[in-house]
């Protein structure tokens, strides 16, 4: 873990969280100012017990997980889409708790298919971070207190709300390297709604790269948001699957 400050003690944490390679990037800010911690965790239950004790834990993963997946997914990615523009492709369609729960990539397109109206596959990429969809869903099924703290947010959506509500007109990324002109943008919106800039700029850690620390930093900018009582779902109000869970993205 990296300390970029030093506070006192008992006061309030809150995360932003993003997949990276090496598990899950988690930024900790307070509810304003400029502490910062940054750390890396192999297991996301491991994220959700950390001393910091989050109060908001904003995190880029599906939440709440269907039996059926109806066109374009859930009603939470089809509330999304047409905020973003052309940043609209980086939300996948989230099909089944079936096809999530698949040993492989060729039984979760057979049970994709078999579980959704129209019959629709599940995309590859998607499918690449079932385990970690798996990793939330199974943590929060075990903890009813910790459905409470933990909310599904996309940073593209939360670039779109600190973005006044207009979908950003810059990638993050073209043909899969980084786009300095987007990153450039995204860092400047982020300190405009006041991420501590110890970390705007920062090098992202081992096992991360910059586009997760900066996904991370917009959850947290929405984790702020949520706790201050200015944030709101995707759809409102927001559907629940067979566990109680809320499938709903935040913004």
């Amino acid at each position: 873990m990296s300390d970029l400050s030093r506070t006192a003690p008992g006061e309030t944490w809150l995360a932003g969280v993003d997949g990276c390679r090496a598990g899950w990037l988690a930024v900790f800010v307070r509810p304003q100012g400029e502490a910062a911690r940054l750390a890396v965790y192999s297991r996301f239950a491991d994220l959700a017990a950390a001393p910091e004790a989050a109060a908001i834990i904003a995190v880029d993963i599906p939440i709440g997980l269907p039996e059926r997946s109806g066109r374009g997914g859930r009603t939470a990615e089809n509330a999304v889409r047409p905020l973003l523009g052309e940043r609209q492709s980086s939300v996948f369609s989230v099909p089944s708790r079936a096809a999530i729960y698949a040993d492989s990539y060729a039984d979760a397109r057979r049970l994709a298919l078999a579980t959704s109206d129209p019959p629709r596959s599940v995309a590859k990429q998607l499918f690449s971070i079932a385990p970690k969809i798996r990793a939330v869903d199974l943590c929060l099924r075990a903890d009813a207190a910790l459905v409470a703290r933990v909310y599904e947010v996309h940073p593209e959506l939360a670039f779109w709300r600190l973005n006044g509500g207009r979908a950003l007109d810059q990638p993050k990324k073209v043909k899969n390297r980084l786009h300095p002109a987007g990153l450039a943008l995204r860092r400047a919106l982020l300190d405009k709604a006041g991420l501590p800039k110890a970390l705007t700029g920062a090098a992202a850690p081992d096992g991360a790269a910059a586009d997760d620390l900066i996904d991370a930093l917009a959850c947290a900018a929405i984790a702020r948001r949520i706790h201050a009582g200015q944030a709101r779902p995707f759809p409102d109000p927001a559907p629940c699957d067979n566990f109680g869970l809320p499938m709903a993205i935040w913004a």
